[in-house]
């Protein structure tokens, strides 16, 4: 499964208000996310996610987006983040107003 999202990515800071509450930005961006992911079957795991975030601001740490974009794939395509035993994470630096989130998630060869 692979996508491609014109969304700009959401850092966690920006995500969480205190401890355990999504923030209004946060329960906005899973929304949007939601809303632009495409429905699709997922294989069995374990899984290799690979993340590229567009950010026009290159201050961002590049894994700030990380967690929120992962758990909205969790709630979306119904799997556990437990079953991600690999990673590839990439920030890229890009104009203001074009900010995206591509992703893959693939199973792991044994």
């Amino acid at each position: 499964m692979k996508g491609k999202l014109n969304i700009k990515p959401l850092s966690v800071n920006e995500a969480w208000q205190g401890r355990r509450k999504k923030s209004f930005k946060y329960k906005r961006f899973e929304i949007e996310c939601l809303l632009t992911l495409k429905p699709c079957e997922i294989q069995a795991p374990p899984y290799h996610i690979a993340l590229i975030f567009g950010m026009s601001n290159i201050l961002s740490d590049f894994d700030n987006p990380v967690k929120p974009f992962v758990d909205i794939l969790q709630k979306k395509y119904g799997f556990n983040d437990r079953d991600i035993f690999k990673a590839t994470i990439e920030k890229v630096k890009t104009a203001k107003g074009e900010e995206f989130i591509s992703f893959e998630l693939k199973t792991i060869e044994s």
